[in-house]
């Protein structure tokens, strides 16, 4: 059963918060960071890109830019740029994007709950990714951004939820980046904390979304500082970490699609030749054509798309994995025709994923840089969740959330 509590956030005052708030630390790059930031000192952007406060090319590994992390949190906080609450709440941000919101609750997520697999995954996560977000962690001695988690639909939860939204909420800003609408309450009602952890507790498992790394840096700090405690208890506030929840059918997965610098020798005659074997293939004309169902794939190659449908017996529908777009186009093109080997270090394809749409993947392969580009179709929720309950680990790049989470509305500290 799931395990969470309140906290007491580190929040922005209400005129300041869309001077503070960023867009998550890894989906940019420095220079976008630094070219966002301005000359905004308010900016969350100082705190998780903080080699923007150095010469442009410092690595952002540099020892020097995790103390500036520090320095500039603290900076923050001196600054009353964020105030910590004085009670223990649960928050509810929502976020609308095309007309269409969905609500989360900020919860204390528990530690322990990571480490014996109550809260799921479904990808791999990297070492070295992990211990650069430990460290953020452990120098701050925070979690600064919220990691995104889905949870199973709950009736009772949702009419808690619609009648805070019913209210004016405590923040209420469109971002300028992407247009999306964000909002946010402060949950202090002692009877409706109470339901929230209740709820949760019923829940034999939640669902990491999106923030792998951060979930496993969160929770390996956590542990960390539990070792490191002679006096350790089990309530301090280092045993959670701070995750964004939302139900799972609220939740929007894009396509995540694929790119491709060469035909590993072949022609383009040679290649569709060898499609063929697993797939039906049609030509669609010039126009741009979005797969519509599962198991159908576009190819856009020499100026033309073309549907692709696997064959019967290409794929195992009792197989969670097998039965995934991402594993059947991985199987049976990147590797058996294209032989790219590892996708995840391969520097014969790149990833397009989220709102850049399939006319991206056209520009892409018109301008010369790409050979081709394949879309897939979207995973779904479900799917996430049937691999994660499976405990089995989805291929790499095959989910794209959005909208991202905002950072800067709400802070953890773990003491």
């Amino acid at each position: 059963m799931a395990t969470i509590k309140p906290f007491r956030g580190l929040r922005p005052p209400r005129d300041l918060v869309e001077q503070v708030e960023s867009r998550p630390y890894d989906v940019l790059d420095s220079e976008e960071a630094r070219a966002e930031a301005g000359d905004n000192e308010k900016s969350l952007y100082h705190i998780i890109k903080p080699e923007i406060n150095f010469p442009e090319g410092t690595s952002e590994y540099d020892p020097r830019v995790y103390e500036e992390a520090a320095r500039q949190f603290q900076k923050f906080q001196d600054e009353g740029w964020l105030v910590q609450d004085k009670d223990e709440h649960y928050y509810i941000y929502a976020q609308t994007m095309s007309g269409k919101t969905q609500y989360g609750l900020v919860i204390g997520a528990y530690v322990d709950d990571y480490l014996n697999g109550v809260i799921k995954k479904h990808e791999l996560t990297r070492r070295d990714k992990e211990e650069d977000r430990m460290k953020h962690v452990r120098v701050n001695d925070a979690n600064i951004e919220p990691v995104f988690f889905a949870y199973p639909d709950n009736a009772v939860l949702n009419e808690l939820i619609m009648r805070y939204a019913a209210t004016e909420p405590e923040y209420d800003f469109i971002a300028p980046i992407d247009g999306f609408g964000h909002k946010f309450w402060v949950i202090s009602d002692d009877a409706d904390i109470a339901t929230i952890t209740e709820e949760f507790r019923k829940m034999p498992s939640l669902y990491i979304a999106d923030g792998h790394h951060r979930s496993a840096a969160a929770a390996l700090v956590g542990a960390e500082k539990a070792k490191q405690n002679p006096n350790h208890r089990g309530d301090e506030e280092y045993n959670y970490f701070m995750a964004v929840a939302f139900q799972a059918s609220q939740l929007t997965i894009l396509d995540y699609n694929r790119v491709l610098k060469d035909l590993n020798g072949l022609t383009s005659e040679q290649f569709l030749e060898a499609i063929r074997k697993n797939f039906t293939v049609e030509d669609r004309g010039t126009e741009i054509y979005k797969p519509a169902h599962l198991h159908e794939f576009s190819l856009y190659l020499d100026g033309h798309w073309f549907s692709l449908v696997a064959k019967d017996g290409t794929f195992d529908n009792n197989d969670p994995i097998g039965v995934l777009d991402v594993d059947i186009s991985s199987r049976l093109i990147l590797e058996d025709i294209l032989q790219l080997g590892d996708l995840r270090s391969s520097k014969r394809i790149d990833f397009v994923g989220g709102l850049r749409g399939l006319g991206e993947l056209k520009r892409r392969v018109d301008s010369g840089e790409m050979r081709a580009a394949l879309a897939l179709y979207p995973v779904s929720m479900k799917q996430i969740m049937d691999i994660a309950d499976s405990g089995k680990i989805m291929p790499p790049k095959a989910t794209w959330f959005e909208p991202k989470l905002r950072s800067g509305l709400v802070v953890h500290k773990l003491q």
